[in-house]
């Protein structure tokens, strides 16, 4: 992990993504979807969707779309969906992941292949470019919320609670566990009175890669038609 900041990536796309609401939603509906599979779609009993719904209520986030997540996950309302991961490359040979949940796989794979022959990209066969991307738990607590912690702390109680590595940004202390052990360190360091500005189990680029401006604009603009579809749960690239 070392090098790697996931924060720097999502400040990178930020400013962008918080002009659109649906973009908003989009990521919480995301966010939603993942923890209920991970830990049931009850948020009494589950403390990682417990805070994803307070973060889509505070966000003005319709009750519609939470119960949507909620259903997709749980399998309720009758509809039936897949998870299917869909990989490809982009611009300047960058790898991309694309995790969907859909009731009809031929309307989105018709979709997404067209995104990305609209970018320049091509949509690969499966294990083309999943192999370049680790599955990890990801949890930033904002320095700016606790400025009384230093490094060496978070990196004690991160470590016990069972994390993986600890990296200190200027905004945040990022934390990484195994996808296995996210929920357990998650409820640790949440009980030891931690906060998070952000959590959530996602796909690490082993060998993120430099680009230019010109190609960082055209793999940005695929990433946001892929996003905005909505069978689509999260786009990952081997873009630093």
């Amino acid at each position: 992990m070392s090098g790697h900041s996931k924060w720097h990536n999502i400040q990178g796309r930020k400013n962008a993504q918080d002009a659109k609401r649906g973009k908003i939603f989009q990521k919480l509906a995301h966010d939603l979807y993942v923890a209920a599979k991970a830990g049931g779609a009850d948020p009494d009993m589950n403390a990682s969707l417990r805070m994803v719904v307070e973060k889509a209520k505070a966000a003005n986030m319709p009750k519609d779309n939470i119960q949507r997540a909620l259903d997709k996950a749980s399998g309720a309302g009758g509809q039936k969906f897949e998870e299917v991961t869909y990989e490809g490359y982009g611009t300047a040979g960058v790898a991309v992941l694309v995790e969907t949940s859909t009731d009809n796989i031929n309307r989105t794979v018709s979709s997404i292949r067209n995104s990305f022959k609209h970018f320049g990209g091509a949509l690969g066969t499966t294990g083309s470019v999943a192999f370049q991307f680790d599955r990890k738990g990801y949890l930033a607590i904002n320095r700016a919320d606790f400025p009384e912690l230093d490094e060496d702390t978070v990196l004690e109680a991160a470590l016990e609670a069972g994390a993986e590595d600890v990296q200190t940004q200027d905004e945040v202390f990022e934390i990484y566990t195994t996808a296995a052990d996210f929920q357990a360190v998650e409820s640790a360091l949440t009980t030891a009175g931690y906060v998070f500005e952000d959590a959530e189990v996602t796909m690490i680029a082993q060998n993120p890669a430099e680009i230019s401006d010109e190609d960082r604009e055209k793999l940005d603009k695929l990433v946001d038609e892929l996003e905005e579809n909505e069978d689509v749960l999260a786009v990952y690239t081997t873009a630093d």
